[in-house]
């Protein structure tokens, strides 16, 4: 450990207490909270107690646990499913558990788990903690009767300061009082993390012409929609930036200035804040995916968004598809002259016309193969004719990553070469570890490195190819599209064109197109006939399939052949292939199987292999790829997985290929850990792109943020009473002090009568809401059970079904929620169904103006008036908020008996024999009775309450007279119909 975790560690436990702790993001959370744990089980007291962790991610949950191997503390990982009985054996004094809160909710209100057997609660997640989180429902459990400590950590500092004083209530719920802040400029972490740097370098790379004019176009259009919602005059301007723009936080900022009044908005103000995102996704897809996958994704944006979008009206939207299109091709007429708007931005280098042949795409011209589709070819060649001009630009960080793996491999031979001569052995493992954003970025960079970027680009293309054909057999499979384009522009498919063009009378966009149609038929021929002289096989896209498959076999055998003293894990391991938004799925199961392929390789493998002197690893699968040039071991590992790498595969050099802070930081901690290992970071950063502006405004941002803590820390107030006990938020159970019991002293005495305590059967589905925790907080006692009808319940006349808005909305798409009213209906007398909204958001469904006059089948409002006519028994409840459901079941409680637990729970289970005990169907409601009741000629809605009042079955009903139906059913006619009808004798066949 360094100096600093030492010192964390030693300040959380001098409170007995606790307190929070908020680092920066990628300092060693889970070598903390390790050392905690092992501190606090170490120490006399602990051996009086368990420890409980909550909160924990998967990945960090896994390095604690790697991190407390061998140690003499049992650490479990308990299951939510794990059965109650289980759960309770567990719970060992000495031994620390992970839990997830809804579990120890529930475990803490039945006193599986008594207070005084927790020794300590650790949080990890601390900036989710609220008042009415599961985690200070926990807290409030535990704290409530047993001085308890509680530690909470947080390494994101900037959700810290989110909202009103967020640090300090959060404080308040946990029970803590002291507030520790490590941020990497502290004097004690800086001072561990520089003493032995790692050695640096900043690579910049300039960006293409084109990819330099689309990110100007996006930041364009960016601003404009920006400028557009500071018009609306609801959003708080400072927070609307371009800088903050690029962040996810930016639209939580955003949605949650809006939320409280976003059905009285109009659809052009709520299509800005989802224009912001896509444009922000642009941005970051621009230097993230190759010039292929961008264009797919543009594709998809325009059948997608279409006209809703305000940005795609925008001007630069025209020079964002204009330029995206040009960096991956070009359509040449066949005079020469650029079919497409004027190249402004100089074209890129590297051409290529598509030949007809089996190797290169199609090229239109008038001399065309006959066995290509034909009217693709009248349609191409009829006025003008269309060359298409492969471009395929690379990106040009794939050119500077294979020229640095080149350079580190001559360094490491040399090196190795002086450390034979001069007789000593080096420890370095000679891996070098490339960081993408996502597995597919890795998966896309290993093969331009196996194989070379032109061959990517070109299966890129072929895939794109594929899918364009695809999608225009579907679209004529389902519709058919008129000859004559309805409107001018460019979503109308159509360019504008110079005066000296205007001649032609087709489209430019409609010729690209049927070019496009043209190459993708010819290179499925092509596959056709390669796969027929394989395998016999007719079908061009199995064939396809068939080809791919057999060559990722072959590709698998060979690295495993590599690496077959592969025995670590790595980071990917556990990392799932990321698909871009509106990317098609051809050739997912190409990837994922190269995917797995690339995780063959890892730290032991090398070492086996260069011990034997055996030079022929992972980086002779890569050997004269690089113009015959030896490149090093080469490890790729993705920032989304969450795994941390660095102590398992030890690299010499890092390569960030896309900058993260966190990672940095990883990498500072790693190299104070190992100082006198050899390591070096290189950075790729595009030059003067949004790349560098968000590296840079990140680092920025959590500064501020801390900055802000450390002024509210000056100012924070937190009770505590006179033992030094935090004094969390007030429970209306608690016992009040004597000088208010006895304030009135005219009523005998003053003494207030004791309060009948209420309390409320839950369902332990409803311990992932926050509702459980604020009954509680109103002095209401929490029953969790199964229950198999409803939700809570209140009485035993009352059940309630709790439906938030998306689970309304989710309800009612799968019918769940009829049944779930049928059974409430049917087991109870007064079924109440809950919709409740949260506190932050609008207490609308939608606005006045989008409610119509008649019923439709997709409104919910509708929807809603079905429920309730078909179910007249069923009482809505509206709710603006956590707090105002529970004042709205106290009141509902009001002059009720409290529910029994024992019946609550058989009702709706069935017995050993099928009969449903206590079941209230048979006596008053009969459903299918009553469905067919209402149904007979004469009943009403208004009349046939009356009529089951009087008859206790149909038999009764058809022996009643006419004279009393008139009375029931309120008139003579519908009466002699009802009786006419059950009178009426049935016809025979003779």
């Amino acid at each position: 450990m360094l100096a600093f975790e030492e010192q964390v560690v030693a300040d959380l436990v001098e409170d007995p207490n606790g307190g929070l702790v908020v680092l920066s993001s990628g300092l060693p959370l889970a070598s903390i909270a390790a050392a905690l744990l092992l501190h606090l089980h170490q120490s006399p007291p602990g051996h009086g107690g368990c420890l409980l962790v909550l909160s924990a991610l998967d990945p960090l949950k896994a390095r604690i646990c790697r991190l407390l191997q061998g140690k003499l503390l049992q650490v479990h990982d308990v299951a939510p499913d794990l059965p109650a009985q289980q759960r309770a054996s567990l719970y060992a004094p000495g031994a620390a558990l992970f839990l997830s809160p809804r579990a120890l909710a529930a475990d803490l209100l039945t006193s599986r788990i008594l207070p005084s057997r927790v020794r300590a609660l650790l949080l990890l997640s601390a900036h989710r903690s609220s008042d009415t989180s599961s985690d200070a429902f926990i807290a409030r459990l535990l704290r409530q009767r047993h001085l308890l400590p509680v530690y909470a950590f947080s390494d994101r500092p900037h959700a810290m300061v989110s909202g009103f004083s967020k640090a300090e209530r959060a404080m308040k719920s946990l029970y803590v009082r002291r507030l520790h802040l490590w941020p990497r400029f502290h004097v004690l972490a800086a001072a561990d993390l520089e003493r032995s740097p790692p050695d640096v370098v900043d690579v910049r790379v300039p960006m293409t012409p084109p990819m330099r004019g689309i990110q100007a176009a996006v930041l364009a259009a960016m601003d404009a929609c920006l400028k557009e919602l500071r018009r609306t005059n609801k959003v708080d301007v400072e927070d609307l930036t371009v800088d903050k723009g690029l962040f996810k936080s930016f639209d939580e900022i955003v949605r949650r200035q809006l939320d409280p009044i976003w059905h009285t908005l109009g659809k052009k103000t709520k299509q800005l804040v989802a224009d912001l995102r896509t444009l922000r996704k642009l941005l970051d897809y621009l230097v993230r995916y190759d010039a292929v996958t961008y264009l797919k994704y543009l594709d998809t944006l325009r059948v997608s968004e279409g006209i809703r979008s305000v940005w795609i009206l925008a001007d630069s939207s025209h020079k964002i598809f204009e330029l995206a299109k040009r960096r991956v091709y070009q359509a040449v007429r066949a005079d020469g002259v650029n079919a497409s708007t004027d190249n402004k931005m100089g074209a890129p280098a590297k051409k290529r016309k598509m030949a007809h042949n089996s190797t290169k795409k199609g090229k239109e011209t008038e001399n065309k193969d006959p066995s290509v589709h034909r009217d693709d070819t009248v349609k191409v060649n009829g006025d003008v004719g269309i060359i298409l001009e492969e471009v395929l630009e690379e990106a040009p960080k794939w050119k500077v990553l294979r020229e640095l793996l080149q350079e580190i491999a001559e360094e490491q031979i040399a090196r190795n070469y002086e450390n034979v001569q001069d007789g000593d052995k080096s420890d370095e493992s000679g891996i070098v570890l490339v960081t993408c954003k996502d597995e597919r970025t890795c998966l896309q960079l290993q093969e331009c490195i196996s194989k070379g970027p032109r061959q990517v680009m070109q299966e890129e293309w072929k895939k794109y190819l594929i899918g364009k054909a695809e999608l225009q057999g579907l679209n004529k499979k389902n519709k058919r599209k008129p000859d004559q384009p309805k409107g001018f522009g460019v979503l109308d498919g159509e360019v504008q064109m110079t005066p000296s063009e205007t001649a032609v009378p087709v489209s430019i966009s409609k010729l690209e197109t049927n070019a496009l149609l043209a190459a993708a038929s010819e290179l499925r021929i092509t596959n056709e006939s390669d796969v027929n002289d394989d395998s016999n096989v007719c079908c061009s896209k199995k064939g396809l399939v068939e080809k791919a498959k057999r060559k990722s076999k072959k590709t698998t055998a060979k690295r495993h052949c590599y690496n077959r003293k592969n025995k670590s894990k790595g980071g990917n391991d556990n990392g799932q292939t990321t698909i871009l938004d509106g990317e098609g799925q051809s050739g997912k199961t190409n990837e994922q199987d190269e995917t797995d392929a690339s995780k063959a390789s890892t730290y032991d493998a090398f070492l086996s292999d260069s011990t034997t002197g055996d030079t022929c690893n992972y980086s002779s699968a890569f050997g004269d790829l690089a113009n015959g040039k030896p490149l090093p071991p080469v490890q790729f590992h993705a920032l989304d997985s969450d795994q941390h790498v660095l102590d398992v595969w030890k690299p010499s050099v890092i390569i960030v290929y896309h900058p993260d802070v966190a990672f940095v930081r990883e990498i500072e901690v790693y190299k104070a850990e190992n100082p006198s290992s050899n390591l070096k970071v290189y950075f790729l950063f595009y030059e003067d792109s949004t790349e560098v502006q968000k590296f840079e405004s990140s680092i920025r941002r959590e500064n501020e943020a801390f900055e802000s803590l450390i002024r509210q820390k000056s100012l924070m107030m937190i009770p505590v009473d006179q033992d030094g006990r935090c004094i969390g938020p007030t429970v209306a159970n608690e016992s009040e002090p004597l000088l208010c019991q006895n304030s009135v002293t005219r009523k005998a005495g003053g003494k207030k009568p004791p309060e009948k305590e209420m309390q409320v059967i839950v369902d332990m589905r409803e311990f992932m809401s926050s509702l459980p925790n604020v009954l509680h907080q109103k002095g209401i006692r929490i029953v969790p059970v199964t229950l198999e009808v409803g939700d809570y319940i209140l009485s035993p006349l009352i059940c309630v079904e709790r439906k938030s808005i998306t689970d309304l909305f989710q309800s009612f798409a799968s019918g769940r929620l009829y049944n779930q009213v049928e059974t409430m209906a049917r087991y109870y007398r007064i079924p109440v169904l809950l919709i409740e909204f949260s506190q932050d958001k609008s207490f609308s469904f939608q606005s006045a103006s989008e409610i119509g006059d008649d019923v439709s089948p997709t409104n919910i409002i509708s929807k809603l008036s079905l429920l309730v006519l078909h179910f007249p028994r069923l009482r809505i409840v509206w709710s603006r908020s956590l707090h105002a459901t529970a004042e709205i079941f106290i009141s509902l409680k009001t002059n009720q008996d409290e529910p029994d637990e024992k019946k609550a729970t058989r009702v709706g289970v069935p017995s050993e024999d099928g009969i449903v005990e206590d079941d209230v169907r048979a006596e008053n409601y009969n459903t299918s009775a009553i469905e067919f009741l209402r149904r007979l000629p004469g009943v009403t809605d208004s009349n046939y309450r009356a009529i089951m009042d009087e008859c206790n079955s149909l038999a009764e009903l058809a022996l009643l007279p006419v004279e009393r139906l008139a009375e029931l059913m309120g008139g003579q006619k519908g009466a002699r119909m009802l009786k006419e009808f059950l009178d009426a004798k049935c016809p025979t066949m003779l």
